[in-house]
């Protein structure tokens, strides 16, 4: 009688290996996001910390944390191909669209923030970038 019983409840122990496998992949799951997450915010605090150290202002820890992830995101994709060049550029206008748009003296400031960010999250391609806007004209430009 025993292994008849067993037999109509079988349905019983391959419903509990079931959820048992669900909640492990679940709990797996959850610890890599949590370490990500733990390697984002610690990634934060030290860019916080050299743009503090360098004198620029720094934006909420949180929001760099989600924008930049662990490895810099689209920062650090390819920081002196071609298109990054041509969207910066666009970036250091007046401002105006279509034929007003001009060039301007970028703020020396604005553009070396760039290199401390690449320094934190991807320090292989800092030398690209460096490379990449050697040939900007700067200045003073912005106002404390």
């Amino acid at each position: 009688m025993s292994t008849r019983m067993a037999s109509q409840h079988k349905w019983i122990y391959v419903g509990a290996i079931v959820v048992l496998v669900g909640m492990a992949v679940v709990g797996l799951l959850s610890f890599t996001q949590q370490h990500a997450t733990n390697e984002a915010y610690r990634k934060a605090d030290e860019l916080i910390g050299k743009l503090q150290a360098t004198g620029y202002p720094a934006p909420d820890r949180g929001q760099i944390a989600r924008t930049l992830g662990t490895d810099g995101g689209a920062v650090c994709a390819d920081p002196g191909s071609a298109l990054n060049r041509a969207l910066q550029r666009v970036q250091l206008s007046n401002g105006a669209g279509g034929p007003g748009q001009r060039p301007v003296i970028a703020n020396a400031r604005t553009i070396a923030a760039g290199s401390v960010v690449l320094s934190v999250y991807c320090p292989d391609r800092l030398a690209d970038y460096q490379e990449t806007i050697k040939d900007y004209k700067t200045g003073d430009t912005v106002k404390n």
